[in-house]
C-alpha cells in the first residue's frame, strides 16, 4: 500500500512552492510507494503580491499578534485522507508565522489534518526565523502533531543588503539581481538542490527512523544559527509586541501609528541594529556556553 504524503504551503512569489516541490521530488519519483499530495492554502481575501503602497506594513499588528483570517476550506482530498507524513512549508512576517500560515492553524481543519501525524516543517525566509519556529512548535503541540524535523533556508547575504533587496522584490515583483544588489531571496542554488534534504527525509521516513532525522538534516546544513540574528529577534519581539498593543489599542488612530511604525522599524534596522551588533561581539567571550548551548536547541526540534 502506498504511503501518503501531504505538502501543506502557502506562497505569493513562487518561492516556497519551488522549494518544496523540489524538496519533496525524492518521493515523486518513488510513485509506487509514495502518493504526494499538495494543499495552497488560501485566504478568502489574499494578499496583494508585489505588496502596494503601505499594505504590508498595515499587516503589522495582525501579524504578529497572530490574528487569522478566513481561509478557503481545503481540498476533499486533504480532508477526507490519512497522511503518514506532512512536509509543512511557510514565511515568517514580522518575526511570526504568516497571516495565512496563522490562519491554516487556527482554522479548525489544521488539528484534524496534523494530528498523531510526522510533521516537517520547512521555511523560506529573510534570515529570522528562530523564534517564528518556536511558535510554530506551539501549535504543533496542541494540535498533537508530532514534529520530526525542521528545515530553514535563508538569504545568506548580509543583514542589510538582504533588507534591500527584500524590500525591492516586496514592492516591484523583481527578484533577479539588479546594479549592484544581488537577487533576493533564498538562492536559486539552495532552491534547486532542497531535494538533498528530501531524500533524507525520505531515507528515514522508509526505515522508520526519523527519531534521528534533525541531527541528520543538521549534518547537512538544513539549518543555520547566527547568534546576532537571535539576539536581534529578541530585542524584535519585544519591540514587536509595545507597537502592536498600541496600534490594536489606539484604532482611531491607526493610519498614523502605522507610519510612525514604518519609520520606526527602518530605523532600527539601519541604526538600532549595529549597536545590537557591536554589544553582541563586545560579549561574544563573556557568553560563548550559553550561545553554543542556544544554538544547539534552536536546531533541534524539542520545545522548552
Amino acid at each position: 500500500m502506498k504511503k501518503n504524503i501531504l505538502v501543506i504551503y502557502y506562497t505569493q512569489s513562487g518561492q516556497l512552492e519551488d522549494i518544496v516541490k523540489n524538496m519533496v521530488q525524492p518521493f515523486e519519483e518513488k510513485n509506487q510507494e509514495y502518493e504526494v499530495t499538495y494543499y495552497n492554502i488560501r485566504l478568502k481575501k489574499d494578499f496583494p503580491f508585489p505588496w502596494s503602497g503601505d499594505v504590508f506594513f498595515n499587516t503589522f499588528p495582525e501579524s504578529y499578534l497572530q490574528i487569522p483570517s478566513e481561509i478557503l476550506p481545503p481540498p476533499e482530498e486533504v480532508l477526507n485522507k490519512k497522511f503518514d507524513l506532512v512536509i509543512f512549508g511557510y514565511q515568517v512576517w514580522y518575526l511570526t508565522p504568516s497571516i495565512p500560515i496563522i490562519s491554516f492553524l487556527k482554522s479548525g481543519f489544521a488539528e484534524n489534518i496534523l494530528k498523531d501525524t510526522p510533521v516537517v516543517t520547512v521555511s523560506g525566509t529573510r534570515n529570522m526565523w528562530m523564534f517564528s519556529q518556536e511558535k510554530l512548535k506551539v501549535y504543533l503541540k496542541q494540535m498533537q502533531a508530532k514534529l520530526v524535523g525542521n528545515i530553514a533556508l535563508v538569504d545568506r547575504h548580509d543583514n542589510y543588503t538582504s533588507v534591500l533587496t527584500i524590500l525591492r522584490w516586496m514592492t516591484t515583483g523583481k527578484k533577479e539581481k539588479s546594479g549592484m544588489l544581488p537577487a533576493a531571496g533564498v538562492s536559486d542554488e539552495e532552491i534547486n538542490g532542497a531535494g538533498k534534504y528530501g531524500r533524507i527525509i525520505e531515507k528515514h521516513f522508509s526505515t522508520n527512523t526519523l527519531e534521528i532525522l534533525q541531527p541528520d538534516l543538521v549534518k547537512n546544513g538544513a539549518v543555520e544559527i547566527r547568534a546576532f540574528l537571535v539576539r536581534v529577534e529578541k530585542v524584535g519581539n519585544k519591540i514587536f509586541k509595545v507597537w502592536s498593543g498600541l496600534i490594536m489599542r489606539k484604532k482611531e488612530k491607526r493610519p498614523l501609528l502605522i507610519k510612525f511604525f514604518k519609520v520606526y522599524l527602518m530605523a532600527a534596522i539601519w541604526i538600532v541594529s549595529p549597536v545590537v551588533l557591536v554589544l553582541h561581539l563586545l560579549t561574544t567571550p563573556i557568553f560563548w556556553f550559553k550561545r553554543k548551548k542556544q544554538r544547539e536547541y534552536l536546531q533541534g526540534i524539542n520545545i522548552k
